[in-house]
């Protein structure tokens, strides 16, 4: 039986994909179980040790606060607006039915229903990623009220559960922007895809990973964390 081109999409594409999806999932294993070894981990035990700071001092800084939160809402908003527009852009590739992407020189499966596949898949993923950004703008707006509700009963935890929230929405969204990457590689054929996806779960791995230079910070950070957890 001799080999065809089209067969690569059926093993390059899945394997690709499993590879990333394998690695967010050991990811989200350790920011569950051991988030002090995550930069993601490590991020919502700062974020709640900043909520303490600014609910519990006695001079409480609502503006730098705010400042902080706004620049959070403003990030979140700019990328939701850039997927959803990439998403309307799919859309209308889709409706004029372009046939740029259906070359020969691409190595791979081009046929029809094949480049619909693709341009589903990438439409999901970005628009996963602006209900993602959405629900962190959304989140960072309620943090927004609660830090700046003045002489107010709310407790810490609440305000912190909200920022760490907004920073896990924040971070999905990116995720889904990353399997966009390499789908949108994916139009120039099942290699470009696969490489990508191998190169990008290394660059995330590195970037992930507990590093080096955050240990002295995330020790005392942690200590911090756990003693006032368990006065």
């Amino acid at each position: 039986m001799m080999f065809q081109k089209e067969y690569l999409d059926l093993v390059l594409v899945p394997g690709g994909l499993f590879i990333m999806f394998t690695y967010h999932l050991i990811l989200l294993y350790r920011c569950l179980q051991l988030p002090h070894t995550t930069v993601i981990g490590f991020e919502n035990i700062d974020k709640q040790i900043w909520v303490e700071k600014i609910m519990q001092s006695e001079n409480r800084d609502v503006k730098t606060a705010l400042d902080v939160i706004s620049s959070n809402i403003s990030a979140a908003t700019f990328l939701a607006s850039v997927s959803l527009t990439l998403s309307a852009l799919i859309g209308a590739w889709i409706a004029n039915n372009s046939n740029i992407f259906q070359s020969e020189l691409i190595y791979g499966d081009t046929r029809a229903s094949t480049m619909s596949i693709k341009y589903i898949t990438l439409l999901i993923c970005f628009l996963l990623a602006f209900s993602c950004f959405v629900q962190s703008s959304r989140c960072f707006i309620h943090a927004n009220y609660l830090i700046s509700t003045p002489d107010s009963d709310i407790s810490t935890e609440y305000v912190a559960l909200a920022v760490i929230r907004g920073g896990d929405f924040w971070s999905i969204g990116l995720r889904a922007l990353y399997f966009a990457t390499a789908l949108l590689l994916w139009f120039f054929g099942p290699i470009p895809m696969f490489a990508t996806s191998v190169a990008m779960v290394m660059l995330l791995y590195y970037q992930d990973r507990d590093t080096a230079s955050m240990k002295k910070i995330r020790s005392r950070n942690v200590k911090q964390f756990e003693v006032h957890h368990t006065e």
